[in-house]
């Protein structure tokens, strides 16, 4: 099994738990995809966060499940959710779950912390747990300048992306991933705010931002991202 570096582990972990206000942005996004979830099959996210998408999915009374490498993280959604043992421990590049056992599969902002190795045979464990035909879906960032979120570590002198990213996706390259293993139904740039969690100038700079990605201009990476929906062949 590929597992991340220690590094990379150790970010995941800070952000899941002690850094966990960092997920605050994410409302928007999150209710975006359960709005794609069937209440009648079985779901799988990959990557639980703060547990906002396995609430919002409850809350419409869908199967969810979640996977997670985050021992605390996952101890944490147990006990606010009730989920017991359809959240469970371990890595999306060997997954502890039999084939053809999930309608859907989400991974939102996950994509991007994978290497070339991870990446491919994440792919391969989601086709293999998707029952045919299944639906894949999930957001990545828009064309990161990963560069600009590069930091160092002030004790031993390690460079690092401050949130772990290991790539950056523009949709031609997510199309290309993609494709050795899913039919590609949609890959579209989309701009997401949490509109309910945020001041009036927050607001107004969020309908700046959103007008300025439809005019193709302005930033990447933050609140833009790009939104994926593939099945399986």
């Amino acid at each position: 099994m590929i597992q991340p570096s220690k590094d990379q582990e150790k970010i995941w972990d800070h952000f899941q738990n002690e850094g966990i206000d960092s997920f605050s942005r994410s409302q928007g996004r999150l209710e975006f995809l359960v709005r794609h979830l069937s209440p009648t099959g079985r779901v799988l996210n990959i990557g639980v966060g703060n547990g906002i998408l396995e609430s919002l999915a409850l809350k419409k009374g869908i199967d969810i499940w979640s996977l997670d490498p985050g021992e605390r993280a996952i101890d944490r959604l147990r006990q606010k959710l009730g989920v017991g043992e359809r959240a469970q421990i371990g890595y999306s590049q060997s997954m502890p779950f039999t084939d053809e056992y999930f309608d859907t599969v989400i991974m939102s902002e996950v994509l991007e912390h994978l290497d070339d190795a991870a990446l491919k045979t994440t792919l391969d464990e989601v086709h293999r747990v998707l029952r045919p035909g299944g639906l894949f879906i999930g957001t990545v960032p828009a064309r990161e300048n990963l560069a600009e979120s590069g930091v160092v570590c002030p004790e031993c002198g390690l460079q690092f992306h401050r949130w772990g990213h290991k790539r950056s996706f523009n949709i031609e390259q997510l199309s290309d991933v993609l494709s050795t293993r899913f039919v590609n139904k949609e890959i579209s740039e989309r701009f997401f705010i949490d509109w309910d969690a945020v001041g009036w100038w927050r607001k107004l700079q969020g309908l700046l931002k959103k007008f300025l990605s439809w005019r193709d201009v302005g930033t990447y990476g933050t609140c833009r991202n790009i939104f994926f929906l593939a099945h399986k062949r």
